[in-house]
């Protein structure tokens, strides 16, 4: 059932972001008075279709191949490669036929409408859910360090202080990834109150993408039991609700992590609790199971997260400027691929990686936030200066529109080749690379 709605949410997701990037190529021909001979989601690879109908000079349709989309514009040298038609006479309703600038707005009416998108989807989050957050202030007993935070020498019951010497706000701020992009990244760090400056590798944000984010820190905090699950080890023996776990074995514990390290060391025994309840002490015997659990569901009292709400007119400057946040992100993780400071192979994901990052479970409020991460993702993608790809077209149109001159169609169909080639090879390279990853795990 997990596969079905990381299927289905990868699907919708790819199919919102698709349509709409061939509608900006579509509508911005159609202004010119271009003709579009065809709007397809998906590739009707070998003609072979799901579902066709014809309205006006257009055929729509959804092809068998969910790898993307497109439009086909009369007059134009696309992935069609339909070389019979550029040798007649151009017509006035061809792409070919038009002056430079309106070939070049059309090109970029697809990036241009994923930007939007883009903007739009995080605006309408801003104002739906508003900002809930964590004051770092409130994590007033540090963080626990996993795996991935021992090794860039975090310790338990740390506090970040600030990155770089700028104070950290949030604790969410600890976990974005745009925090150690940077080449020179430090964390400024509370010990046993003396400070330390912990330096990042330069490759920590592929470690930190690659891992789950409990894997690196977590929050450190006290506990009370907040449910007891019906039937479980907890239930049998006599956890209730409200209680405050103080010692395992006669070892007290005061903190969450040391009571799931106490548990872990003994899976499968039973257990000794040392109870607070209302004002007394009791003590009970339970059996931990196999993964190291007894079966309740615990909370806090240590914080409180706040949530900021927003007017619409507040949450569209909001959601603008976190949407091209998400741009400016992907420029500075293209640079270090570029720089060789990261692997390409850890970094991309294809369509098995994008629905892992949908999850199993459909959360609306997560399906739209990955969906408007990765409209600006297309974009960035898109207007990249390879053949067959609209920044290959804009490149070539802006040089014809500055110079006057004009490149050959044979010039346009070699170049549309070569791009073509680079793309279904990339495109390979990234399922192998996320079926490879998938085995891995």
């Amino acid at each position: 059932m997990e596969g079905l709605v990381m299927t289905a949410q990868l699907l919708l997701g790819l199919s919102i972001l698709v349509i709409l990037h061939e509608w900006g190529h579509f509508i911005t021909a159609r202004t010119f008075g271009m003709r579009v001979e065809k709007f397809f989601l998906f590739f009707d690879a070998w003609n072979l279709k799901l579902f066709k109908f014809k309205k006006g000079d257009t055929e729509y349709g959804i092809g068998w191949l969910p790898l993307g989309g497109y439009v086909k514009i009369s007059g134009m040298i696309d992935e069609s490669m339909d070389k019979d038609a550029m040798k007649k006479p151009a017509e006035s309703w061809e792409f070919r036929s038009k002056p430079a600038w309106q070939r070049l707005i059309v090109m970029l009416g697809g990036v241009t409408v994923n930007v939007l998108l883009g903007m739009l989807i995080f605006s309408l989050m801003t104002y739906r859910y508003g900002e809930k957050y964590l004051p770092a202030d409130q994590l007033k007993y540090g963080i626990v360090a996993h795996e991935l935070g021992k090794q860039i020498g975090l310790e338990t019951g740390d506090k970040i202080l600030s990155i770089n010497g700028e104070k950290v706000e949030r604790y969410s701020d600890l976990l974005a990834s745009k925090a150690y992009l940077g080449s020179d990244v430090v964390l400024n760090v509370e010990r046993n109150g003396v400070m330390y400056d912990l330096p990042v590798p330069s490759d920590f944000i592929v470690h930190l993408s690659k891992s789950k984010l409990n894997n690196f820190i977590d929050i450190r905090q006290t506990f009370y039991v907040k449910d007891v699950l019906p039937n479980s080890n907890a239930a049998k023996a006599g956890l209730e609700r409200e209680d405050v776990i103080t010692a395992i074995n006669s070892k007290n514990i005061k903190f969450f992590d040391q009571f799931k390290d106490a548990l872990q060391a003994e899976k499968g025994k039973e257990v000794e609790l040392t109870l607070k309840r209302n004002s007394g002490e009791l003590t009970i015997t339970a059996l931990v199971d196999e993964n190291g659990m007894l079966g309740f569901q615990r909370d806090s009292k240590d914080f409180e997260y706040v949530t900021n709400k927003f007017g619409l007119i507040e949450s569209f400057g909001i959601g603008s400027a976190k949407a091209w946040e998400m741009l400016f992100l992907n420029l500075k993780g293209f640079g270090k691929i570029f720089s060789g400071e990261i692997s390409f192979s850890d970094s991309v994901a294809g369509p098995i990686g994008i629905a892992t990052i949908y999850g199993g479970t459909w959360d609306w409020q997560k399906f739209w936030l990955i969906t408007g991460i990765l409209s600006m993702i297309l974009a960035f993608m898109n207007i990249l200066p390879i053949p067959a790809l609209d920044g290959g077209h804009v490149i070539f149109l802006s040089i014809e529109a500055i110079t006057g001159v004009k490149f050959s169609d044979k010039f346009m169909e070699r170049g549309q080749m070569v791009g073509m080639i680079l793309l279904l090879a990339l495109m390979a390279f990234v399922i192998g690379n996320d079926i490879w990853k998938y085995i891995l795990n």
